[in-house]
């Protein structure tokens, strides 16, 4: 049987999400929605956006936890007949919820582990949503094969731990179809979201690289929608990211969530270098919150390593004594001194690493050798065989037989290596006895063996000390500095684990370490772990969750865009686009009209290479400027030199360079200058600042002006521009500090100029030289793309109150691009600018205006 999600992947995975076909009518799961729609038209991803305006019908927040599978134990009845569940209690997922508010309720959404035949699945998932509030995503075994053990497995786990596909053999080249199903996947799983969702109450927590792409489903049907994503592996550095072929479309996916949550900063870095180099968006960190802003949304970043449950291994560590296993294992190695790793058993775990580093141990310090045993317990991997999964066994057991060969007697052996599954009991009961616990994994994105065994070598609370250490809790541990949990891990002893004779060392050092040290080293990491549990680290990232979506429901937001393309653009209510129509009929009725025009990005598009305004640019400035009824200015940053060569036609057009520094009202009257100094001395000493960083950073240059000095850095490594940006900031500050200039950074540049010139003082010495002639504006077209333009538009904002515009001004300060800003409208790009401006210039060509005039003179 061919499964549905296989209907047109192709579609799926260039981003055009089709609507999925159906071999039958499924029962729907009883859930009151807020959504108006039936199940079926939910799943038509071609329908517009949810905006949630309905009223709620639940009264609380709920939490929806999404993760590729569910936190149940599922096994077949003896019978035959039927399927029993259990909660895993070793879950995370299943842990989590101890950090929420008593009255949220949870509701997951995953897939099972075990096959269900589909003539059962609409019966396992009423139980299931009845007993456990699960939601089962039945995927079919063909697409898992292709989604997990195809696409996460062989190409994302591996390159999220570094490892490239150099070979076809070395960890999977990138599969297209491997795509296409894991896109298939996550419009499964975004569905079985949408059917038991109430977009306004609900939180959406979704976990791992399995459903990155999820949020753009989830976001193209609930633009407000309160969404968090974690990741649980590493974040490879943009470098190695980069190599991807569908780097964007993930990435983009992923900012469609409103929290992207991390072990360690190390992973947020790289997830922020990323961002900026592929997009050019640039992090704001703001009491201690780190924020992209991404048209208009602010996408949190959140820090915080996960916890492990306290109960959970407190009860274990009870059963375990109850059953007299750490009894025995107490007499099995009484005398020794027991070294323990605990790892699954795949090529980024280092346990060949581990052995070789105790064989050079006990190489090296010979007096641990009929003493110190290393137990390596090997967990199962999970899911198929993985990648080099026979070379890797067999090099351990290789390295076992020749250690144990080597140091080995009757009654000692120094590795024992266990690779068939054991229960968390006697894993507790190995922790408990162990003087040292080792993890030298090569990449590990948090890895929680330390947290659990430091826990077991507190015991459980009112349990009898033990009476082999003296009545003393100690731990010791030697943690691969590539881990996730190692930043956490004060007192750890830390150490790269392909540096073999460090790493013996290390070991060395923390069995010979005296009990005093290691108990105060135990109880650091015991405080940290006991604090820092599953709970608060949900509590935490839940928080934040709200703190970051707390303006949804104030802004406006719009999805716009196609496929992976898709984001949601979040703006004040009061920002909408210009109207052409109703600017035109404001222009028609208008007597005397101030029009305030940026030049690059604004009437000339920002990175063209032809610097210089097309004919029909020139032609609508000649025929607004031509109009005896309006002040026409181009206000930019650029040189009156090239400016007036670029605009030579248009005689009546007035030009402010160098913002505004410079300005002549038409091209019959002279330059006149803003400031009261034409003292520039201050240049001879921000020169050799700027020349300074120009030579250390490949790809920048300086722009000398009359009145300014432009470092620019947009052809250089951003990254590295930005980082030299700010600190030549600082560093011309200082530098001019008793100087009458300003220094200001903006889109790839830094500036230094006079203190007086900005395009806010432009637009306030028009507004007032023409109030004062008795030719007060009463119809404003301010238009500008950069943050110097902002200085336009807040002056425009204040100019009524400082009666430079009387309360009749018909105002339109428009910026280009949908973003935050000061202005109140917004064209999308240079062509709507032109398109707008063509219809003034034809409006002022129209006999309505010289009627009107006619009748005036009359």
């Amino acid at each position: 049987m061919q499964s549905r999600s296989y209907t047109n992947l192709l579609e799926l995975a260039s981003g055009n999400f089709p609507v999925m076909g159906r071999e039958k009518e499924r029962r729907k799961l009883t859930r009151v929605m807020t959504v108006p729609g039936s199940i079926t038209e939910l799943e038509d991803d071609q329908a517009s956006s949810v905006a949630s305006d309905n009223p709620s019908s639940l009264s609380m927040d709920r939490m929806i936890i999404v993760a590729n599978q569910l936190p149940l134990k599922a096994k077949r009845r003896p019978d035959n007949k039927g399927w029993s569940f259990t909660w895993d209690d070793d879950s995370l997922l299943f842990r989590l919820k101890d950090g929420f508010p008593d009255d949220m309720e949870v509701l997951y959404v995953g897939s099972l582990n075990v096959d269900v035949d589909p003539i059962e699945q609409d019966d396992v998932a009423q139980v299931l949503l009845d007993r456990f509030g699960c939601v089962p995503t039945f995927l079919p075994p063909n697409l898992i094969e292709k989604f997990y053990d195809g696409f996460c497995k062989k190409q994302l786990w591996p390159l999220f731990h570094y490892m490239l596909p150099f070979s076809a053999d070395h960890g999977g080249r990138f599969d297209r179809s491997n795509w296409e199903a894991y896109v298939a996947a996550n419009k499964l799983f975004s569905q079985k979201v949408i059917e038991v969702i109430n977009p306004e109450d609900d939180f959406v927590w979704i976990h791992d690289y399995h459903l990155m792409v999820l949020p753009t489903f989830l976001r193209r049907r609930f633009n407000r929608l309160r969404m968090g994503f974690f990741l649980h592996s590493p974040f490879p550095s943009s470098e190695i990211y980069r190599t991807l072929p569908v780097r964007e479309e993930i990435l983009k996916a992923l900012l469609n969530s409103d929290l992207i949550g991390f072990h360690t900063f190390d992973y947020a870095r790289h997830f922020l270098s990323c961002c900026s180099r592929m997009f050019g968006l640039e992090y704001q960190s703001k009491r201690g919150y780190i924020g992209l802003d991404y048209y208009g949304r602010t996408v949190g970043i959140k820090i915080m390593p996960v916890g492990i449950h306290m109960g959970q291994i407190e009860s274990v560590m009870k059963l375990a004594d109850k059953e007299w296993r750490v009894s025995e294992l107490k007499q099995q190695f009484q005398g020794k001194t027991v070294l323990l790793g605990v790892d699954d058993l795949d090529v980024f775990k280092g346990i060949n690493l581990k052995l070789l580093a105790m064989e050079q141990m006990l190489k090296l310090h010979p007096s641990w050798q009929g003493r110190a045993v290393l137990v390596q317990i090997a967990n199962p991997s999970r899911g198929k065989s993985g990648i080099d999964f026979d070379e890797i066994q067999l090099e351990i057991q290789e390295s076992c037989k020749r250690i144990n060969d080597q140091f080995g007697k009757p009654g000692y052996q120094p590795i024992i290596y266990i690779d068939t599954p054991l229960s968390v009991g006697e894993r507790v009961a190995y922790y408990s006895i162990a003087e040292c616990v080792v993890v030298t994994a090569v990449r590990d994105g948090m890895n929680l063996t330390p947290y659990e065994y430091i826990v077991c070598r507190q015991g459980v609370s009112g349990s009898d000390p033990d009476p082999d250490s003296g009545g003393l809790k100690k731990s010791m541990l030697v943690v691969s500095e590539f881990i996730g949990c190692s930043p956490s891990l004060s007192g750890a002893i830390r150490v790269n684990p392909w540096n073999v004779e460090s790493t013996s060392e290390a070991m060395n050092e923390a069995i010979s370490m005296s009990d005093s040290e290691k108990q105060l080293r135990h109880e650091k990491h015991y405080r940290y772990v006991s604090t820092h549990d599953v709970g608060y680290w949900s509590r935490s990232f839940l928080q934040d969750m709200e703190r970051t979506c707390a303006d949804h429901f104030r802004k406006r937001c719009w999805g716009i865009g196609l496929g992976f393309g898709f984001r949601v653009v979040s703006l004040d209510p009061n920002f909408r686009k210009l109207s052409i129509d109703d600017i035109v009929t404001a222009y028609i009725k208008s007597k005397k009209r101030a029009i305030l025009l940026d030049y690059d990005g604004t009437v000339m598009p920002q990175n063209s290479i032809i610097k210089t305004p097309s004919r029909q640019v020139i032609s609508i400035l000649e025929r607004l400027s031509g109009d005896a009824n309006n002040t026409v200015f181009i206000v930019s940053g650029r040189g009156r030199e090239s400016l007036s060569k670029a605009l030579a036609p248009c005689k009546k057009l007035g030009i402010a360079a160098e913002h505004g520094y410079f300005m002549r009202r038409s091209q019959d009257v002279e330059w006149e200058t803003c400031g009261q100094s034409t003292d520039f001395g201050w240049m001879q000493m921000a020169e050799p600042v700027m020349k300074l960083y120009t030579e250390s950073t490949d790809g920048s240059s300086i722009e000398t002006k009359e009145s300014a000095l432009v470092w620019q850095y947009r052809d250089a490594d951003p990254g590295f521009g930005f980082a030299q940006a700010k600190e030549m900031l600082d560093h011309l500050e200082s530098v001019l500090a008793n100087e009458p200039v300003a220094v200001k950074s903006g889109q790839y540049i830094v500036e230094v100029k006079p203190q007086e010139a900005s395009k806010g003082m432009v637009a306030e010495k028009i507004f007032t030289s023409m109030a004062e002639n008795g030719n007060q504006a009463d119809f404003v077209l301010c238009i500008g793309d950069d943050r110097s333009d902002e200085d336009m538009f807040e002056i425009i904002g204040n100019a009524i109150s400082k009666n430079m515009l009387s309360v009749n001004t018909t105002v339109f300060a428009c910026t280009v691009g949908q973003k935050p800003s000061k202005a109140k409208y917004y064209l999308d790009d240079t062509s709507e600018v032109i398109l707008m401006l063509e219809n003034l210039a034809e409006a002022t060509d129209t006999p309505v205006t010289s009627e009107d005039d006619e009748s005036e003179s009359e």
